[in-house]
């Protein structure tokens, strides 16, 4: 029986779990009482100590406000594993490459919008193939998926979707240095090949919402926002290419290090160290998911300016924003006054770059990165900024949602899809769906409280607000 973790409490919102046994480094907690007590009721928390073991660790482990259990690392999981001396882990990355959100502004308001919320998710689901299964009208040879694969949105630009100004504002702008298409395997390939442009199914969405609530004057002039403003949240990722490169780069590297494995407090987190060829392949095949990733949600959000124009003649819709919150950057950190690269590894959580930072668009330079944070289905978004104190106490890392209470099949077993599309009604909030199951699995009850997840970022300013979302119409695949 796994002896019980009792977190030492730093101040309201972080929590620290001191190094003992095989931990190289405490395990450090952003998360007020109550977020805490739910992480305590899953395995979270020793997945965190789990992390604190692995090669090359530096400065914590880390564990952001809306973490909970995942496959190796906790989802909301966060680590800077040494660039030569570490490693590289795909369950600290997850399966879905990039999951990220990209959001869209537009130069309408709550009160034109309304009267056509459920012919606008006509629209997109007409125009943006959703649910299990769903796949792209767009034909690719192998030399074109090739090239999404390296050029991620700068394809899709290429081929007249979208505009520079969605690329610049874009983490990466869209197109990460390092990919190799020949590190993703043929049935990889063959997965993503039709889904292109594609939502998909589990937590992806398509969201109309307003800005309700403005925190941060200042940012939110910066980013364009105004009180009423309606705006679109687009949230998917790399769809079966990238879960398949997961589970391929799994496999090979259980089967290469036995020795490894032995020795795991959880074989999940098998890894690849440092230097080793199978790291280098998969960072390059998971940089190529992620340049898929974002040529989707690229591709999507043209469809959505697409939809938004056949019913709005006068409609303008900007990318505010796109960002990953399931990948690894080699980027560079500073730990008791020692500069080292890292694999920094983000899982379930958003990178939250501060002011001046060259890795964040000119135009958000001053005031610092927009950070993207969804809630559950029927309940607020926000939109936060990166911090200076993010930099120096989570890496430049932050929550990336409400984070699940409860499996998707709990949720099934708790609520029916229909009573959950009534409720959501009833409260003026509009769904379009490709399944019923869909909706029951992502239930707002089956969510930690997006509320008080914002609430930790803030007062521990790994995050600062800005503004407040609310829901008027969600396609859910």
């Amino acid at each position: 029986m796994e002896e019980k973790i009792e977190p030492k409490k730093l101040n309201d919102y972080s929590f620290i779990v001191d190094k003992k046994g095989p931990m190289k480094v405490p395990l450090k907690i952003f998360a007020s009482e109550k977020l805490l007590k739910k992480m305590q009721e899953d395995k979270c928390i020793q997945q965190g100590v789990n992390v604190a073991s692995l090669p090359g660790i530096r400065g914590f482990s880390m564990m952001m406000p809306d973490a909970h259990q995942g496959y190796g690392f906790s989802i909301g999981g966060v680590a800077a594993l040494d660039f030569e001396k570490g490693c590289i882990s795909p369950g600290g990355i997850g399966f879905d490459i990039n999951c990220g959100v990209r959001l869209l502004t537009t130069n309408l308001t709550k009160d034109e919008v309304e009267p056509k919320v459920r012919h606008l998710l006509e629209q997109f689901f007409e125009n943006v193939p959703a649910g299990v299964g769903s796949k792209s009208e767009i034909k690719l040879t192998d030399e074109e998926l090739d090239e999404v694969l390296v050029k991620g949105a700068k394809w899709a630009l290429t081929k007249g979707y979208g505009t520079e100004e969605d690329v610049e504002h874009c983490e990466e702008q869209g197109s990460m240095k390092g990919a190799d298409a020949s590190k993703v395997s043929v049935k990889a390939k063959a997965r993503g090949r039709k889904q292109l442009g594609t939502l998909g199914a589990g937590n992806h969405f398509l969201e109309i919402q307003y800005v309700s609530k403005v925190f941060d004057k200042e940012a939110a002039s910066v980013f364009g926002f105004e009180e009423g403003q309606v705006v679109v949240q687009i949230h998917c990722g790399s769809r079966g290419l990238g879960h398949q490169v997961c589970s391929d780069y799994l496999r090979k590297m259980e089967d290469n290090y036995p020795d490894i494995m032995e020795k795991l407090p959880e074989k999940d987190l098998i890894y690849a160290p440092s230097g080793s060829q199978i790291a280098n392949d998969y960072f390059a095949g998971m940089v190529a998911s992620a340049n898929f990733a974002w040529a989707n949600r690229h591709i999507i959000g043209h469809q959505v300016r697409k939809s938004f124009k056949e019913i709005f003649e006068k409609a303008e819709l900007h990318t505010l924003y796109d960002v990953a919150h399931n990948i690894a950057k080699i980027e560079e950190h500073t730990v008791d006054g020692e500069t080292f690269k890292a694999y920094l590894h983000r899982k379930g959580a958003t990178r939250a770059f501060g002011p001046g930072s060259d890795e964040i668009p000119s135009k958000y330079r001053e005031v610092g990165q927009p950070i993207l944070i969804p809630g559950s289905m029927g309940t607020s978004s926000y939109v936060l900024v990166g911090t200076e104190k993010s930099m120096e106490e989570s890496f430049g890392s932050t929550a990336h949602g409400a984070g699940r209470l409860m499996s998707r099949h709990e949720a099934n077993r708790n609520w029916r899809g229909e009573d959950v599309k009534e409720s959501l009604k009833e409260q003026g909030i509009y769904v379009k769906a490709a399944s019923w199951k869909g909706v029951s699995e992502e239930a707002p009850g089956a969510y930690k409280d997006v509320d008080e997840v914002v609430k930790v970022s803030d007062a521990a300013g790994i995050g600062k607000l800005v503004v407040q979302l609310k829901p008027m119409g969600v396609v859910k695949g």
